[in-house]
Formats: C-alpha cells, sequence, structure tokens
C-alpha cells in the first residue's frame, strides 16, 4: 500500500479506542477489521481497515499489519508490538487511545487560546482602519471648511491613512501572502516544529511549553510502562514524541545518568524533567512499586496545570485587547473631536 500522511491524533484515538473493544470482546483483530469497516462511512478509512485486515488474514501481526500501512506513528507500531507480544493488546490500545485523546484535547485548547486574540487583533486592526482611512479624511474637510489645521496627531495618523490607501492592493494581497505562508508552514511536520520552537523559546510562552512537555513525557513513561517496555528504550520513543528541544536535551541527559548506574528517581531529579514535588512523587512510586501509576498521575496533574494556565491567559487577553482597542479609538476620536469642540465653542 502506498504510504499516506500519517493519521491525525482523533483518527489515532478513536482506531485504537474501537480495536481495543473489539479484542476485549475475543475477537480477533482480522474479524474486527471487518466489523470496523462495515461501520466506517469514509472511503479511505475502509480502504485502511480492510488492508489491515487482509495482512491480518495473511498470518501477519497486527502490529505489522498496522506498521505496513504507513498512516500510524512509529509510537503506535511500537507499543502494539510490545502490547501483542505481552498478550495484553487490549490494554495498550486502550491506553492509546486515552493518550491521542489527551494530546487532541492539549492542540485544541492551544488553538482556543491562539484563536481569539488573532480575532481580536483582526478586529482591532479593521476598526482603526476604518477610522483612519474613512473617517479622519471627513475630519479633515470640516477643519478646511473652518479654516483651521488638525492636530499634529491626527495630521500624523491621516497621512498613514492615505498611504494606505494608496497602497491598499498591493498591502492586501502580501497580507494574504502571509497568512498563506503561515497555514503552509503550519501544516507541515518541520514548520510544526520551527512554531513549536519559537514558542518554547519566548519568554512568555516558555513555561507553557514546558509544561506541555513535562506532561507528554510522564504520560509517554506511563504508557511504555504498561506496555512492558524498559526505560531506555521507552526514553527513547519519548524523546521522538515530546516535540520540545530542551525537554529532549533533559532526556538526554537522563539517560547518560542512568548509564552510570543511578536509578531512574534520581536521574529524573537531576535531568530537572519535573518539578521537585513530582519528583518526589516519582522516588515513592519507584521504591513502592507503582511508578506506573505515579507517572500517570503526574501528566493529569500537568494537564490540569495547563488547562488552568490558557483559561488564566484567555481571562487576562479578552479584557485588555477589550481595553486596548477602546484607548486605541478614543485617542483617535479625541485628537479631532476635542480641537473641533474648541473652535465650535469659540464660533458659539
Amino acid at each position: 500500500m502506498e504510504k499516506q500522511k500519517l493519521l491525525s491524533n482523533v483518527e489515532i484515538a478513536s482506531f485504537c479506542r474501537q480495536t481495543a473493544l473489539i479484542i476485549k470482546a475475543g475477537i480477533t483483530p482480522a474479524e474486527g477489521m471487518d466489523i470496523l469497516a462495515q461501520d466506517t462511512v469514509s472511503g479511505e478509512g475502509q480502504d485502511l481497515i480492510n488492508s489491515i485486515g487482509e495482512i491480518c488474514k495473511a498470518g501477519e501481526p497486527f502490529y505489522h499489519a498496522i506498521e505496513s500501512t504507513g498512516v500510524f506513528p512509529n509510537y503506535v507500531v511500537k507499543l502494539t508490538a510490545l502490547g501483542e507480544e505481552s498478550g495484553n493488546l487490549d490494554a495498550v490500545l486502550t491506553s492509546l487511545a486515552a493518550y491521542y485523546e489527551r494530546e487532541q484535547s492539549i492542540s485544541e485548547n492551544i488553538k482556543s487560546a491562539v484563536t481569539y486574540p488573532l480575532i481580536m487583533i483582526a478586529m482591532m486592526f479593521v476598526v482603526i482602519l476604518v477610522l483612519v482611512v474613512k473617517v479622519l479624511p471627513i475630519f479633515q474637510q470640516v477643519f478646511i471648511q473652518l479654516g483651521t489645521e488638525m492636530t499634529p496627531l491626527a495630521s500624523s495618523l491621516l497621512s498613514i491613512g492615505n498611504t494606505l490607501s494608496k497602497y491598499a492592493i498591493g498591502i492586501t494581497i502580501t497580507l494574504f501572502v502571509l497568512i498563506g505562508a503561515c497555514l503552509v508552514l503550519y501544516k507541515t511536520k518541520s514548520g510544526r516544529k520551527r512554531i513549536t520552537r519559537f514558542f518554547s523559546r519566548f519568554p512568555l510562552t516558555k513555561g507553557f511549553y514546558e509544561k506541555i512537555a513535562a506532561g507528554r513525557f510522564a504520560s509517554g513513561l506511563y504508557l511504555t510502562f504498561t506496555s512492558g517496555m524498559d526505560t531506555y528504550q521507552s526514553l527513547d520513543m519519548i524523546s521522538e514524541i515530546v516535540e520540545n528541544e530542551q525537554m529532549q536535551t533533559k532526556i538526554s541527559k537522563c539517560k547518560a545518568m542512568l548509564d552510570e548506574d543511578s536509578n531512574l528517581p534520581e536521574a529524573l531529579a537531576k535531568s530537572e524533567i519535573f518539578s521537585r514535588l513530582h519528583s518526589r512523587m516519582v522516588a515513592i512510586g519507584f521504591r513502592s512499586g507503582s511508578i506506573d501509576t505515579v507517572m500517570k498521575q503526574i501528566s493529569q496533574n500537568y494537564e490540569a496545570e495547563t488547562d488552568r494556565q490558557i483559561n488564566k491567559i484567555i481571562s487576562i487577553i479578552e479584557p485588555t485587547l477589550v481595553i486596548l482597542l477602546s484607548v486605541i479609538v478614543g485617542i483617535i476620536l479625541l485628537s479631532v473631536l476635542l480641537p473641533l469642540m474648541g473652535i465650535m465653542s469659540s464660533i458659539g
């Protein structure tokens, strides 16, 4: 089968969740794919599931069938292989579904946090543009008829408005090209990495992205531990999915410490992957033999923290942008209305 682009988080989560239910019911993957294909509306989805089913019917392992499609991440393939070999395939698929559902939730939260400010900024730009290009020229005519001049601020804004009107077509085309380039960049894997790299280094968003990376790390460790993967393999695989250069550096440092005979809690604490509280939780979980449960709790804690931080950012941005718009519009209008009111009162 020709290699396609990777499935989305929603598609992977849905596939893993439904397949886990089928396997838990005692149905083989080969038979289960026939059931899924019947319930799939999309033609491409049916072709994909039928392809997996045919490979399973030929006697190949399930993980080999999903790997041959080329649409599942390496992370899913490797953990599925571990689950199949250990006899815990349904549990592994359920955990994978939960992991990709969390990834989708984080992605949607980030999009909502970014989309609202962008819409507000666009509205501000349109309102200010209308005032500068359409409204100020009307006031200029009024001032000319009264035999006086506008204030320096109003004159400067009017000059900017005239320039924008003169080159409106070129400016509009440039803006559309820039927006299109950003969208294309976001659609590509390398583009998303660049965007993530920028925000993970930007002072205002650095802490937020560090929490997301730490949450992904904890969630990934929980998933690999419950699948039966050893610690070193887990760190190698998680390093590929955190998509954060600082976290990848910390993971490399953690692996180096493990090579030097440090235990996992010591390596995690010294590499500063988690906060001190969470590092202490890892140490307790390691001693009590419940490290996987602790990792799950830590990932949930980080997810809750990122949600709170996103809501906090939105709650701050919303009134700030409204106030900023009101102040800018007020300054523009007052720059022409106050002198005009002074002239009218002197005439009266």
